[in-house]
């Protein structure tokens, strides 16, 4: 059964990832904030395309992704691209709480409900893009990193659970660095910036492959590994990132 849902689509790698699916046969559920973006993904192929208007904070978004589901007929993955991050200097608690919002709370709903949706449907790959931000604490962008930090032990401790309770729900980490979307303004002045592109490919690869931890292009997995190894008192006194304060996933 090859029917997937897409959280995040309307631009960036989640629209990436929808068109490698397309291609590959798949009937998608694309679901987002801006639905005048997913209409444009349904006009490539309406037959395969299911649409549906979801914001990860909201009230309704467990409702409308279980209605996606049954639209579509079943699901048998599920590709979690949402994500809002700003570097904050000032430490200016709209953005810490906003980046809490979608990061934390949002995708702990979506994750939960779709957990307990193949739960009861013999399984299923759940695939979430976190970030290297989540390897160490970030003092640029504070709530950013500890989120996706949060992220990651989470969909560790729900892959354990499901084989605990012998669901054969899969998870897959996809961990990129910087990755030239729109959230990143033409990603001037960024280092290894990949092409959104390649990380979509590798994503979609990742999850057939059945990978539970990706960290995608050989530079990042190099630097995660240095990062990992910087002890603690070092790490508390460096200046990892230091510019104008920007979106950065």
């Amino acid at each position: 059964m090859k029917r997937a849902i897409v959280i995040g689509a309307s631009s960036g790698i989640g629209r990436e990832v929808c068109s490698l699916l397309l291609a590959d046969g798949w009937t998608v559920g694309v679901a987002a904030r801006r639905e005048e973006l997913l209409a444009e993904i349904k006009k490539l192929r309406p037959d395969l395309v299911e649409v549906m208007r979801i914001d990860v904070t909201a009230a309704d978004a467990p409702a409308r992704l279980l209605s996606l589901a049954g639209r579509l007929g079943g699901v048998s993955l599920f590709v979690y691209c949402a994500g809002i991050g700003r570097q904050n200097m000032q430490l200016d608690g709209t953005i810490e709480q906003a980046t809490a919002d979608v990061n934390v709370k949002g995708f702990t709903v979506m994750l939960d409900t779709m957990f307990n949706y193949m739960a009861e449907r013999h399984g299923g790959d759940i695939a979430v893009i976190s970030s290297i931000a989540g390897t160490k604490g970030l003092g640029a962008a504070p709530s950013y990193s500890a989120s996706k930090a949060y992220q990651t032990t989470y969909i560790q401790a729900l892959e354990q659970l499901s084989n605990m309770r012998h669901l054969h729900i899969r998870f897959t980490d996809i961990r990129p660095g910087f990755v030239d979307t729109p959230l990143l303004a033409g990603g001037r002045g960024y280092p290894m910036l990949m092409d959104v592109k390649s990380v979509a490919r590798d994503l979609v690869k990742a999850v057939y492959a059945h990978r539970h931890v990706r960290v995608i292009d050989w530079r990042y997995r190099i630097l995660v590994a240095i990062w990992r190894m910087i002890p603690k008192w070092l790490w508390r006194k460096m200046n990892v990132v230091n510019r104008k304060s920007v979106k950065i996933e």
